[in-house]
């Protein structure tokens, strides 16, 4: 319901148009599971979803948009690690770095189409790809705490958007890059302050 809650706010739409979108976005990822991203057409999910093809491009400009949509919604889903002090910053950030490296590793098909998607070029992507990494750049802030260095945060984030790419291209499996990471994260951390 805070998914629904926040579509409406960041878009300005009816409870309705929620509902449509939240279908759509439904379909999208059902879609590239059975096809793939190659297959996966705007049409096609609009079919899945119940709705005109044109009323999904009312809400989505293309397919790169619904899947980007896809990967954020599900990025927002993720719970939201609590902070304990006594912590090393190094497990704190390793344990964050395997949260992000699994959310979508059940799901290898979608992951895959979803971070091509991300790649695109249109503006509504490009808006995606900014909130995306910054959520991913607040989240790895937050595990390294108050003083964390931004050499280290930048490298942490590089290396994270680096595995996925990877992963997404075919050259790592998606349920290899928590432990790729951890050890990325040991690597970088330990020249750190």
């Amino acid at each position: 319901m805070a998914v629904l809650a926040a579509e409406a706010s960041r878009r300005r739409l009816t409870v309705r148009q929620v509902a449509v979108v939240e279908q759509l976005v439904e379909a999208a990822a059902d879609e590239a599971r059975a096809q793939g991203y190659e297959g996966l057409t705007v049409r096609n999910v609009a079919r899945r979803a119940g709705v005109a093809p044109a009323t999904a491009y009312t809400y989505f400009a293309s397919k790169d948009h619904l899947l980007a949509e896809v990967l954020w919604r599900r990025l927002q889903a993720l719970p939201v690690p609590g902070t304990t002090d006594d912590v090393d910053p190094t497990d704190r950030v390793v344990a964050e770095l395997r949260v992000l490296g699994l959310f979508m590793a059940d799901d290898p098909t979608l992951a895959a189409a979803c971070t091509t998607a991300l790649l695109g070029s249109g503006p509504e992507v490009r808006a995606l790809r900014v909130l995306f990494g910054t959520a991913l750049h607040e989240r790895l802030a937050h595990a390294l705490g108050d003083d964390a260095d931004e050499a280290v945060l930048r490298s942490l984030d590089l290396a994270y958007s680096g595995a996925m790419l990877w992963a997404g291209m075919g050259h790592i499996r998606f349920e290899d890059v928590p432990e790729a990471l951890a050890d990325a994260a040991r690597l970088v951390l330990r020249g750190a302050p």
